[in-house]
């Protein structure tokens, strides 16, 4: 497997893919962490998003082999 997925007829870098799904997902998960109340206990909103960010990003390359996507 060459690491690229096609979509459409345009093959895409899976990592880009993997990109784009936790980009997605970091949004949802901010905005309920906003609506919960999270943000009012952490100093560093931005921080606590950009780590949000690497965690879901780390989850999905990690779960991608059992969806069949090889990073």
């Amino acid at each position: 497997m060459n690491g690229e997925v096609s979509i459409l007829g345009v093959f895409m870098p899976t990592l880009l893919l993997i990109a784009v799904i936790a980009s997605v997902l970091t949004m949802l998960l901010m905005r309920v962490a906003d609506f919960v109340g999270f943000y009012r206990i952490v100093a560093y909103r931005a921080l606590v998003d950009l780590c949000l960010y690497v965690m879901v990003f780390g989850a999905l390359s990690f779960l991608a082999t059992y969806f069949g996507l090889h990073p």
